[in-house]
């Protein structure tokens, strides 16, 4: 549920040749003006109005309506790309969002901030704590653990306030702090009596949380690198990040916690003639240092800012204290014009449980391909459509707007 406000946005380079490519306002031009003599070439109004249609195993089918905005708020050429959006939707599981989140760089990139602010009504499937790998030795451990992959619903208001300011040290270097609010109300476990054995019962009993709501709320420190082409389709490029969040009772958090996070993304392109060709690998981990994290906030599958982690699962379909997600994926032109493209894609994800399996000593695997389509050919935007598969009989259609990382 929440977005990823944290990625920076670079200019496609100066050497591509927009006029040989062809992306859906192209196509709808042709359509609604199909005698149009050719002319010079129109500059794009900064802010596009679009429908925001998705669909995935964990929210259903989604409608609703996003407008994006970009600009670049200085004269120096080398700054990047300030962008803003904001989007309501609601979903065939009942889940009602509503999100404004920004991406702000100053003249030369001095300063960066970065926010978002989520208000939703969400409805999040449980499969329990770990890796699918049974625990312990008690019923309890058992039912925690869920080897058996039994699915129970979570309903909850979710409210979520982040900001964050950067400040460029060195070249593509940038360091940061903010704060985080993450809080949540009217937790309900749906056709669940109140006192059932369920691994949400049993881990607020063990760590002492309040079933019906709380609050994490904490301090934020990162630092960050970036020398991607492009953050929406990158073609070369390193992205990393490395992160510090400290939940802090002062702030109104239940309870506190250290918390470190690692993002590393690299871009490798196979073709000098067709730089669309792409092998790219992603990284991403989070791991509990000390104190307790509320059974929502902990780390897992799809709980990366963007929520793309392990595709052809459920969000939070695996999760621990501890959680690492790796993945591969190749990207491909189809059409010479860049119109269809495709990737295939594969990850592995642990986890660990405290219960005696421990993070990097099981994986799950997953994977699967996908077709784009270029939606806007100035900035890399692709729609697109994934089908991802993994263990337990899970698989599911992914749809939405620019890669997965």
């Amino acid at each position: 549920m929440k977005t990823d406000s944290s990625r920076f946005q670079i200019p496609a380079t100066s050497t591509e040749n927009l006029d040989e490519q062809y992306d859906v306002g192209d196509l709808v031009t042709g359509i609604l003006h199909p005698n149009r003599p050719p002319g010079p070439a129109r500059t794009k109004s900064g802010i596009t109005i679009i429908p925001n249609i998705a669909s995935n195993p964990t929210i259903g089918s989604q409608i609703g309506i996003k407008a994006v905005a970009g600009r670049k708020l200085g004269t120096d050429p080398t700054t990047y790309m300030s962008v803003a959006a904001t989007s309501a939707s609601i979903t065939t599981k009942g889940i009602i969002l509503f999100y404004v989140n920004h991406n702000i760089f100053t003249n030369s990139n001095r300063w960066n901030v970065q926010g978002n602010l989520v208000v939703a009504k969400t409805v999040t499937p449980d499969f329990g704590l770990g890796i699918g790998r049974a625990g312990g030795s008690t019923e309890e451990d058992r039912v925690l653990t869920n080897p058996d992959r039994v699915e129970r619903v979570l309903q909850s208001l979710l409210f979520n306030f982040r900001e964050k300011i950067y400040k460029e040290i060195f070249k593509s270097v940038f360091i940061g702090a903010g704060v985080s609010f993450d809080i949540r109300d009217k937790i309900q476990q749906r056709e669940v009596a109140e006192n059932a054995l369920t691994p949400y019962n049993i881990y607020n009993n063990k760590y002492g949380f309040d079933p019906g709501n709380y609050m994490s709320n904490g301090l934020l420190f990162s630092i960050q690198y970036t020398s991607r082409d492009n953050q929406n389709r990158a073609y070369k490029g390193i992205y990393a990040d490395a992160g510090i969040r400290v939940n802090q009772k002062w702030m109104g958090s239940t309870k506190g916690a250290l918390q470190v996070t690692s993002d590393f993304r690299k871009y490798l392109s196979l073709s000098t003639n067709r730089p669309e060709h792409v092998i790219a690998f992603w990284n991403w981990g989070s791991y509990l240092i000390s104190g307790a994290l509320p059974y929502l906030e902990l780390p897992g599958t799809g709980r990366d800012a963007g929520g793309h982690s392990g595709r052809g699962y459920t969000v939070g379909y695996f999760n621990g204290t501890r959680y690492n997600h790796s993945e591969v994926e190749y990207r491909f032109p189809i059409t010479r014009n860049k119109f269809l493209s495709g990737v295939t894609f594969f990850h592995l994800q642990t986890a660990n449980n405290d219960l005696g399996t421990k993070l990097f000593e099981q994986w799950q695997p997953g994977g699967g391909a996908g077709l784009r389509v270029l939606f806007n050919k100035a900035t890399r935007t692709n729609l697109c459509l994934d089908y991802g598969f993994g263990r337990y009989g899970r698989r599911g259609f992914f749809l939405g707007l620019n890669e997965a990382f």
